[in-house]
């Protein structure tokens, strides 16, 4: 039959997720959008602590911190626009106040470092091969907290700049984390401001370091979300207003492709679960002091009970809270 699209075909990984596998996701927005949604299917995740990362550098360098338990201090902040802001650091950890920013991020530190250490399965998402580096400090940031450009050194870097950083890294987290398997991905996000010819060599510049990355290591793996967007789904209709971005269409795709190659059979039951739970929650009733809506609420509350058993380190808080109020 035809299906009118290109299907990209996805082995079933050996690496099997199930609601007791610790994970970690790191790096540019698929991190982002799946850890998101991990995340709300109550799996054992942190994900992106220094929040989005585009480049491979930042992301090593910000793993790096992870295991050095390095502890962030005044003097490794900045003040630009009235904020305090770390170039470690996306924008949401900044704040106008200096000991809240530090707080924000220490306590990231220290959560994901953990989080780390027991980490069964790290995704890491590469979004461009370009780097800016402060030219002030001689190092590769990751946000440059609308600094102006002429402050930075803007260069892409080669495919042996990114394997070399890698191998480090690699050796680097078997010791700190002897059990960890990594997979990598490239951001489906196209980085337009390039332009159509630098963003293409940027992305293959990515693809071709994983790819000789995954030959060296063992344990290592690379899941297609590019290849998803650029081919399964390259019509204009799965991307967002700006044609640049997936749409919400094209991210439920590319978690259903990443669910059916990495999610366990066995916790299958438990996101269908999930879901009821969600729509439970997204009801609005007519009348919310009738009989029966509060029939409803206390359906629901035994309901999160029973989940709450399934998954007794899963945090029910707030699903409890909204059929309580």
């Amino acid at each position: 039959m035809n299906t009118f699209r290109t299907v990209i075909n996805i082995p079933q990984s050996s690496f099997q997720i199930d609601h007791q596998t610790q994970l970690m996701l790191i790096g540019s927005c698929f991190a982002e959008n799946i850890g998101e949604r991990l995340d709300q299917y109550k799996f054992p995740i942190i994900y992106n602590p220094f929040g989005i990362i585009y480049n491979p550098i930042s992301v090593k360098n910000s793993l790096e911190l992870l295991i050095k338990q390095n502890k962030f201090t005044k003097k490794d902040l900045i003040q630009t626009g009235g904020l305090w802001s770390s170039f470690s650091h996306h924008s949401r950890f900044s704040s106008l106040n200096i000991d809240n920013c530090l707080k924000f991020i220490n306590n990231s530190i220290i959560s994901s470092s953990k989080q780390l250490k027991n980490t069964d399965y790290l995704f890491i998402t590469f979004g461009t091969s370009y780097v800016y580096k402060y030219k002030k400090t001689d190092k590769i940031v990751s946000n440059c907290h609308k600094i102006p450009a002429k402050e930075f050194n803007r260069y892409r870097l080669s495919v042996s700049d990114i394997i070399k950083e890698y191998d480090e890294l690699i050796n680097k987290l078997r010791s700190y984390n002897k059990k960890i398997k990594l997979v990598f991905t490239v951001s489906p996000i196209r980085h337009w401001k390039d332009g159509a010819t630098d963003n293409q060599i940027s992305k293959s510049i990515l693809l071709v370091a994983i790819d000789e990355i995954k030959a060296k290591h063992k344990n290592v793996e690379y899941f297609p979300a590019y290849e998803i967007m650029m081919d399964e789904l390259r019509d204009y209709r799965f991307y967002a207003e700006d044609m640049l971005h997936p749409s919400q269409i094209a991210i439920n795709f590319i978690w259903e492709r990443f669910k059916e190659t990495y999610i366990h059979e066995k916790s299958y039951g438990i996101l269908k679960d999930l879901d009821k739970l969600k729509s439970a929650i997204s009801h609005k009733p007519f009348n919310p002091e009738s009989e029966e809506h509060k029939k409803f609420q206390k359906k629901q509350l035994v309901f999160i009970k029973g989940l709450s058993k399934k998954l007794p380190k899963a945090n029910f808080e707030k699903e409890t809270g909204h059929f309580t109020k």
